[in-house]
């Protein structure tokens, strides 16, 4: 980036590259998020025809094999600069592949998918604080009210605008594991920021893909010697070709690289739109119609992203 704004042109307006990263970081943040929200409803939808940890398994599998024809020749370029943040990428691997999506699919055995969306937008706030505490970053009246804001359209959405619904919540197992999904993919997230210098985003797909499926390897045997083989039809193929392509392969570039170019912060605010995005997939695919609360919902959410996403002039 700093090359670009020393070849651009006088005339150029000032921030004009910065301006540019920043509007395509958020754009691959948002996509993430987006796809990312099929995650939810395949988490349900699979609950009771895929053992959580066998989808997980297969889930990378099939993401370190859509990566590997793109990133192998990166990875032998870079594996001398790999080799030596090992520790990093295993951390990586073992936060974002092996736990975060596993922990979501065992939350999905006992919690419905908007459950799970609205639990994982809980994760921004989580990221915009450690990263203030960790780093300083400068927050900002926008972003505190943009991120406020939000969370006023979360809640709407969670009690469908009725204090009775909210003094009423019950939680379940499986909120408790999204939970702790939630707080392993804000540790992710934050992480990312500290990504060594030499190493680029394919090769950091490929190499936490490949260590996260090695970790998760052990878990796969057993389960699958409990729980034995599950039937594979043209539902499931489908679905294990989203979650490995689309939902890793895809989603996974795309947020790494958002982290890079807006940090783990300002890209975390767009997970928000979480919960909108899963109750418009819902309606799409499933056909579960769209209510006042949620509408509203939706409208507070994209306005305090809106309004946290901006960058102060001069940034």
């Amino acid at each position: 980036m700093s090359q670009t704004a020393t070849t651009a042109p006088a005339s150029a307006p000032p921030g004009g590259p910065r301006r540019s990263a920043a509007v395509r970081g958020m754009a691959l943040a948002t996509t993430a998020t987006a796809v990312w929200s099929g995650n939810f409803v395949i988490a349900e939808g699979m609950s009771h025809t895929v053992p959580p940890v066998q989808l997980a398994f297969w889930r990378w599998t099939i993401a370190l094999l859509a990566v590997l024809p793109l990133a192998l020749r990166p990875l032998r370029r870079e594996w001398p600069v790999l080799r030596r943040h090992l520790g990093f990428v295993s951390l990586a691997a073992l936060l974002g592949v092996t736990l975060f999506n596993t922990l979501i699919y065992v939350a999905g055995q006992s919690s419905p998918a908007t459950n799970l969306g609205l639990i994982a937008a809980a994760s921004p706030l989580v990221i915009v604080l450690a990263s203030r505490v960790l780093w300083r970053e400068p927050m900002g009246a926008a972003r505190w009210a943009g991120s406020a804001l939000a969370l006023a359209g979360i809640a709407v959405l969670v009690t469908k605008g009725s204090a009775d619904v909210l003094l009423g919540l019950r939680f379940s197992a499986g909120d408790g594991w999204m939970t702790v999904a939630m707080l392993v993919f804000a540790g992710y997230s934050l992480l990312l920021r500290r990504k060594p210098e030499g190493i680029s985003s394919l090769t950091l797909l490929l190499a936490t893909f490949g260590l996260g499926t090695v970790f998760l390897a052990p878990a796969y045997a057993v389960d699958l010697a409990v729980h034995g083989t599950f039937p594979v039809d043209g539902g499931t193929a489908g679905a294990l070709l989203y979650v490995g392509v689309a939902s890793s392969a895809v989603a996974y570039f795309a947020w790494n690289k958002a982290i890079a170019l807006v940090g783990a912060a300002r890209a975390g605010i767009v997970y928000y739109l979480q919960p909108a995005f899963v109750a418009v997939l819902a309606y799409l695919v499933l056909g579960t119609p769209v209510n006042a609360p949620q509408a509203v919902s939706m409208l507070l959410v994209i306005s305090g992203v809106a309004l946290a996403a901006r960058r102060r002039t001069g940034s």
